[in-house]
């Protein structure tokens, strides 16, 4: 169950983060940067928080996969595209490596015995620390500090699969389900522009 949202969460944010490099113009070295940054930072930023060599690291098929769907968009013409972001392929590929990075990061964290607050982090932080790191390098405000339901979607994720843990209730049914009615809230929440207000 891992392996699979891991391989969907970089296929998703590969994705993502191409869409975000394309549209700040980047150079073919600073799209690879911003590309493997979003798809694979914060994996690495998990795996070394649990004191486990990094996923990446380990396998070659993170690196591949991020290789292989950078080739096909950009054969495919995707950063002559105006505007790409706010799209629906941005939002969607976008909503499904967060959701599947924080199961991927709650499920790690899980296995490492966490607590809850332990993982709630490595959901969080699996989720959006790639996506932190892209928008530092391009000077930009994370995108997760400017909307209110993206980070929020990790910690439901988290605390969920805790639950779940502790009354012996994670599966690979429960885990689909979950993905599932995460995926469609985050979709929800954007299109209906739903936010934590600050007061």
């Amino acid at each position: 169950m891992f392996e699979i949202a891991e391989y969907i969460g970089i296929i998703a944010f590969t994705m993502s983060g191409f869409f975000v490099a394309a549209r700040n113009r980047l150079d073919l070295l600073g799209v690879l940067i911003a590309t493997f940054l979003t798809a694979l930072g914060g994996g690495i930023l998990r795996d070394v928080t649990v004191d486990k060599t990094p996923f990446t690291f380990s396998h070659n098929y993170p690196a591949l996969i991020v290789i292989v769907v950078m080739i096909l968009l950009i054969l495919f013409k995707f950063h002559k595209r105006n505007s790409i972001e706010n799209k629906p392929l941005f939002i969607l590929s976008d909503s499904i490596g967060l959701v599947s990075f924080s199961i991927s990061g709650a499920l790690i964290a899980i296995e490492s015995s966490f607590n809850l607050a332990g993982v709630v982090a490595m959901a969080f932080i699996t989720a959006v620390g790639g996506g932190i790191a892209r928008d530092v390098i391009i000077n930009e405000v994370p995108f997760v500090l400017k909307t209110g339901f993206y980070g929020t979607i990790s910690i439901i994720i988290g605390v969920t699969l805790y639950l779940l843990h502790a009354f012996n209730l994670i599966s690979f049914t429960t885990i689909v389900a979950l993905f599932i009615a995460m995926l469609s809230l985050r979709l929800v929440a954007y299109y209906k522009k739903w936010s934590i207000p600050l007061r």
